[in-house]
């Protein structure tokens, strides 16, 4: 174990040295809608706006003024600034009412917001039109109804395939056609609310279709950055979302997607500040279009992944206060709902038990079985914490209870409630059996596709190898840290982990190298930060 453990911290240091960018140092180490938004806001009279990025789609109608809101409602709709889409659409029917595409616009920005019934009422108007409409105009009013059909009916696989193929003969039929293309890599996806980000080989070949016919084309330009980046291509992810940031330089999302890539590349210290330019914008705007954020999808989902950023970095006191603010919305969706784990599980991290338990009873009240599961998970963690072995095992229960009502193929790739029974089973002697479910817990984190779920699982990882430690597991404890490590090689605790497993091993030269490159990552961390100080304590 001891020449496995030196092997391997000098194949992280090798590492380190390579993987990073030149003349970048090393700085410390969107299924999305909001509230039910009031049709008063988004029926608001709205201008048109500079920096949204080109989206260009002749439509029927014999206004200049009309194509043009029509345009700018595709450059927020493929933006995910779905209010602002839906008071484009609107503006643009307040100037040609018989523009039936505006009400195709209006029906995929409702599918934006999760808000069916309201897309179905939009399909029915765009039909009334159709009179008014061309032979292209009619084939995308086809596709938004069978794609409106399908999420009415989620279950039904039959009108997912309806949709599907309604799609692809479009496109076959029409060719040259990019917008066509564009929702062929869409309709690739399991979900419509997922909008592109759950894209991946096969919707990547589609979007480079389109962008071959119309190389402005926004849509098919950010969707696939994100077909990139679940795909691993982050280099060509982090070019192609920094000329997203440049063309759409008023949407947010686009300085989120480019923080994203950053992130990847271990550039923590820019991608946080692209986290708090997208704030900024969003900031401004609830102020000056006087919405409230908690409409906004986007708003906390930003906040808490720049918390994770700064958790990265060991500033700790700026994560904590971003995450409480994200805790603080409302949840109105299972997406955002469910994310707000966030908050009780950097509690427990930071063994702020009794705060966590609170907030996960607050988390227990939700509507949606997803987060009741991930909160009676992180209850029975932190009644571990507070060795409450019994209580933590009825939290299991409860929790497993929750999760008989979550599809398989959902609750397959979650670490919950597995997290909570390999910590149990560890602490009854089952060791074997314990560590099995831990390793398939990392085996799924480390696979999951996209920023959201890579970052994540540094923070899971980082959790089983402290459990581990603490229950005396050292060989789990070795596996979760070299986990970490190649995962992220940038992240301190990282480092901090191996190093307590090469002391553990006597092996005195490893561990110190590897504090030695904890504190050089941390070198931002907040000067208590519980692990720096400790790590500083050993090289003393």
């Amino acid at each position: 174990m001891v020449r496995r453990v030196r092997l391997f911290y000098q194949l992280v240091m090798c590492l380190v040295a390579t993987v990073l960018p030149l003349g970048v140092k090393a700085a410390g180490h969107d299924s999305h809608s909001g509230a039910p938004v009031p049709p008063e806001i988004l029926e608001r009279a709205i201008g048109l706006r500079a920096g949204t990025g080109s989206a260009r789609q002749k439509v029927t109608t014999s206004s200049l003024r009309a194509q043009a809101f029509y345009d700018q409602g595709l450059a927020y709709l493929h933006s995910f600034v779905w209010i602002e889409a839906a008071r484009s659409f609107h503006q643009s029917l307040r100037v040609d009412p018989h523009l039936g595409m505006a009400y195709l616009g209006l029906a995929d920005a409702y599918i934006g917001l999760q808000n069916v019934p309201s897309a179905r009422a939009a399909l029915e108007n765009a039909e009334s039109l159709k009179q008014y409409m061309n032979g292209a105009e009619r084939t995308w009013l086809e596709i938004r109804k069978r794609e409106v059909e399908y999420l009415e009916e989620p279950s039904d696989p039959e009108r997912y395939r309806a949709y599907r193929k309604t799609v692809d003969d479009a496109s076959e039929a029409n060719p040259r056609d990019p917008w066509l293309w564009v929702q062929r890599g869409l309709a690739v996806e399991a979900s419509p609310f997922t909008h592109g980000q759950a894209s991946g080989a096969e919707s990547l070949g589609f979007y480079k279709r389109a962008l071959s016919l119309d190389p402005n084309n926004l849509a098919a330009f950010h969707y696939a950055i994100h077909a990139n980046e679940n795909l691993g291509n982050i280099k060509e992810a982090l070019a192609e979302s920094a000329t997203y940031a440049r063309l759409a330089y008023s949407i947010p999302h686009a300085h989120h997607m480019h923080g994203h890539a950053l992130m990847r590349m271990g550039r923590t210290q820019e991608a946080i500040q692209e986290f708090e330019k997208t704030n900024e914008l969003e900031e401004n705007y609830y102020q000056t279009e006087k919405i409230p954020p908690e409409y906004d999808w986007h708003h906390a989902h930003n906040l808490q992944l720049m918390a994770m950023n700064f958790e990265l970095l060991g500033q700790m006191k700026t994560a904590e206060r971003l995450l409480r603010e994200a805790f603080s919305l409302p949840a109105y969706t299972e997406f955002l709902a469910y994310n707000r784990r966030a908050w009780p599980e950097f509690l427990i991290d930071r063994g702020r038990y009794e705060d966590a338990l609170n907030a996960c009873r607050e988390m227990q009240n939700s509507e949606w079985p997803l987060a009741r599961m991930a909160a009676r998970t992180l209850a029975g963690e932190a009644e571990l914490g507070l060795k409450n072995l019994d209580k933590a095992q009825r939290e299991l229960a409860l929790a497993e209870q929750e999760g008989r009502s979550i599809p398989e193929r959902i609750a397959a790739g979650l670490p919950y409630p597995s997290t909570l029974q390999a910590a149990i089973l560890l602490r009854q002697n089952r060791t074997q059996e314990g560590e099995g479910i831990y390793v398939k817990v990392e085996q799924s984190v480390m696979a999951m596709p996209g920023p959201d779920g890579w970052v994540a699982a540094i923070f899971v990882l980082d959790s089983i190898a402290r459990d581990a430690r603490e229950v005396g597991d050292w060989p789990l404890a070795q596996y979760t840290a070299e986990q970490m490590l190649r995962h992220d090689p940038y992240f301190g605790g990282g480092h901090f982990a191996i190093g307590l497993v090469a002391e553990h091993a006597g092996e005195s030269e490893g561990a110190r190298q590897m504090f030695l490159e904890a504190e050089r990552l941390w070198s931002r961390a907040d000067s208590d930060l519980a692990e720096l100080c400790l790590v500083r304590e050993k090289l003393k």
